[in-house]
């Protein structure tokens, strides 16, 4: 199927054929009719991708800092891979469509193949011909609506919030500053609401425009004061929307003015928010932002779970206020194609671009495709890229997942590590598949990894989604007879572990990303060591907010799974032995925004008589450096500080090693997992990928029964 998509690091913008998404549970895969080029959002994205580096990063200082800080941390190598990594990260462009329903998700209920809907949402409502929808973001047409009408939905969305955000009265005078696409609808909204409403924008056209569809008066941006204060009768209007575009902060300091005593000033543009403090002191006023599509934005749990708001206390959610829209446009109360300029085809997209970017010189406002071919998306699950032949030795991949991680860590450092073919590509968006599979040079690309599983020139799988699908992967992996990489968890139940462990044979390799152990640091300290040993390794971890996948149970399995398994392997390779018992305990704090979880204290003992005890803290402060390891043996101490420098002391002597570049040992793991699938030889043994993920499983009920806790055989 063919997806607008557009690169960030280049500005490249164009049609790529692409595989068609996967339908999951809680949504449904919608064919699009009509989708609505949003003049303001994407010309914004367009200009930006477009820029230089150097300009990219004026415009973002806060991200250039992070830079800076990383590559103190991580040595510039390391940095500068993984920004430009990012940089590399394609755009799909678009967040607002009408089309009709093609398949829908085990989970969903209310939704049948047929139904037209519109749908919205940034990388979900996307300028393609196939996209998933999750429930939340898509709603029915009404019989009485078309789909052009009905492509508008998100951006009608946006200004019904602002004016929500507005709270008008009947009768309640509005100004509405800006009248590009956003302005109109607001015009609109609010004289179905029995407003008056003044509008002001600098282009004659649009104001025009605005009075054919309703606004009682119009002016000139420069003459607003003047004429709201005739449109008032001197006492100010009783609320703003601000729709505007602008670096300026004009539109802040206007609406201040305007303004009656304790009314509402709304957000809903992109513009200057530096307040006059006197203005707004004085008029008591009430500034308000408004979050784009309303309740639900930004929320995984709505947006992706499908959890809804309850409506007797969330009135109107994003998917509320869909329909709220839909039904003023059924009722004839606002009417979005009138307000559309230009129409193209899907196939002739660019031109839309052409406008956008200034190539041609002709005034729009709204902008919209049509998809007039219709296309089966079961014929459209993998796309081959070339017909390379592929060697039937070697190290054939088959790769499911390509995040930032991936792209950034595992891609690169496979391909250092030399003697990997890439083959098959499996991802979750066509976007993020099309990209990597061109810049890798994989055979195939597609979004159903039953096309990697059943690909007899794939002997080897690399997973590297998130969590919740690597035991399944595995499973399908040893079923398959391949080769298995897995990055690290291996899988986040224990009831997924014990499948793993009585369905693995060890006739194929299976290999969890623990990549510290594979660190030239670690691997010096392991050749200086013999006999127990006493360990303290000391993370500091840094917060990952609660609302990031990682922290959700069912899905990221929390830090401690997810991460600290890391940690417990690094140790159990030193220890040279297997935990045999473990005990935790958290910082227990009233501040909850980070888990007590994140903040924890280890201690593990070995069967070989070691201990380790691992000290994992996300409410540090981030200046300090990661990873901190002291060791202690027979006749021998060593420290080894972030990866970055190793101390050893013996035989009252200081040995120091030092590196410019952090070495965490992704390089080293690829390179024993090659050399294992020659052999036939794990290059972690089974019994310790097993021992450190039930340890990990052990931390928690430790936790919660403040015990010690023995690991099972």
């Amino acid at each position: 199927m063919k997806q607008l998509i557009q690169s960030f690091k280049t500005g490249e913008l164009g049609l790529f054929d692409v595989p068609a998404p996967v339908c999951g549970p809680n949504g449904a895969l919608v064919q699009t009719s009509a989708s609505l080029v949003s003049a303001g959002t994407e010309k914004m994205l367009v200009d930006f991708a477009k820029k230089p580096i150097l300009a990219k990063a004026k415009d973002r200082p806060d991200l250039v800092k992070q830079v800076f800080d990383k590559m103190k941390k991580e040595g510039m190598l390391n940095t500068l891979e993984k920004v430009f990594t990012k940089l590399d990260t394609p755009i799909p462009l678009g967040y607002s469509l009408a089309g009709r329903v093609v398949e829908v998700g085990d989970k969903l209920t209310g939704v049948n193949v047929g139904d037209r809907v519109a749908c919205g949402g940034a990388g979900y409502a996307n300028h393609a011909q196939i996209n998933y929808i999750p429930k939340n973001l898509m709603v029915k047409i009404p019989d009485g609506v078309g789909d052009l009408d009905a492509s508008f939905v998100t951006v009608g969305a946006i200004a019904m919030q602002g004016v929500r955000q507005a709270q008008p009265r009947l009768g309640d005078k509005v100004a509405v500053m800006g009248l590009g696409l956003l302005g109109q609808l607001t015009v609109q909204l609010l004289k179905a609401n029995g407003c008056k409403v003044i509008g002001s924008d600098i282009d004659p056209d649009k104001m025009e425009l605005a009075k054919k569809m309703g606004c009682d008066v119009v002016c000139h941006a420069g003459e607003l004061i003047d004429k709201a204060a005739d449109f008032s009768s001197g006492y100010g209007v009783d609320s703003v929307i601000i729709s505007a575009s602008t670096a300026s902060n004009q539109p802040i300091v206007d609406a201040g003015d305007i303004a009656r005593m304790r009314a509402k000033v709304v957000v809903v543009g992109m513009v200057g928010m530096d307040i006059p403090r006197n203005v707004y002191y004085k008029k008591e006023l009430e500034l308000k932002l408004s979050m784009a599509y309303g309740p639900g934005r930004y929320d995984p749990e709505y947006e992706e779970k499908g959890i809804d708001y309850p409506y007797d206390l969330v009135r109107y959610t994003e998917q509320r206020n869909f329909e709220s829209f839909l039904g003023l446009i059924e009722e004839g109360k606002v009417r979005p194609k009138e307000l559309l300029t230009h129409t193209f085809a899907f196939d002739d997209a660019m031109r839309a671009y052409d406008l956008l970017e200034g190539r041609v010189q002709e005034k729009y406002l709204g902008i919209a495709l049509e998809y007039k071919e219709a296309i089966d998306h079961r014929e459209h699950s993998a796309i081959r890229r070339s017909d390379k032949a592929v060697p039937s030795s070697g190290v054939n991949v088959g790769l499911i997942g390509a995040g930032n991680f991936t792209k950034s860590v595992i891609l690169p450092n496979m391909f250092k590590a030399g003697g990997f073919e890439p083959v098959g590509l499996c991802t979750a968006t066509g976007v993020s598949a099309e990209a990597t599979g061109k810049k890798h040079d994989f055979k195939y690309i597609t979004t159903q990894a039953d096309e990697i599983f059943s690909n007899d020139e794939v002997n080897s799988v690399f997973i590297t989604t998130r969590h919740n699908d690597h035991a399944d992967f595995v499973l399908q992996a040893i079923a398959h007879r391949k080769h298995c990489f897995v990055e690290k968890p291996l899988c986040i139940r224990e009831d997924e572990l014990e499948q793993i462990a009585k369905a693995y044979s060890g006739e194929r390799v299976l290999q969890v990303g623990f990549n510290r152990r594979f660190s030239p640091m670690i691997q010096k300290m392991k050749t200086s060591l013999h006999g127990p040993v006493a360990i303290t390794y000391r993370v500091n971890a840094g917060v990952i907010p609660k609302d990031v996948w990682i922290q959700d149970s069912e899905i990221g399995g929390g830090r401690i799974i997810g991460e600290v398994c890391h940690f417990i392997d690094t140790c159990s390779y030193l220890a040279g032995s297997e935990v045999v018992s473990v005990y935790a305990s958290v910082v227990s704090k009233q501040d909850q925004s980070i888990p007590d979880e994140d903040n924890v204290n280890i201690v593990l003992n070995y069967a070989n008589g070691s201990t380790a005890t691992i000290g994992y803290y996300a409410y540090g402060d981030g200046a300090m450096p990661k990873e901190y390891i002291e060791v202690f043996g027979s006749g021998i101490s060593m420290q080894m500080d972030n990866f970055r420098e190793l101390k050893i002391y013996k035989n009252s002597k200081l040995t120091k090693q030092k590196s410019g570049n952090q070495d965490k040992g992704f390089q080293g793991e690829f390179t024993a997992f090659k050399k294992a699938v020659t052999s036939g030889e794990n290059a972690i043994g089974f019994e310790s990928i097993y021992n450190t993920t039930k340890t990990t499983f052990k931390i928690l009920e430790s936790i919660k029964t403040h015990n010690v806790v023995k690991i099972a055989e």
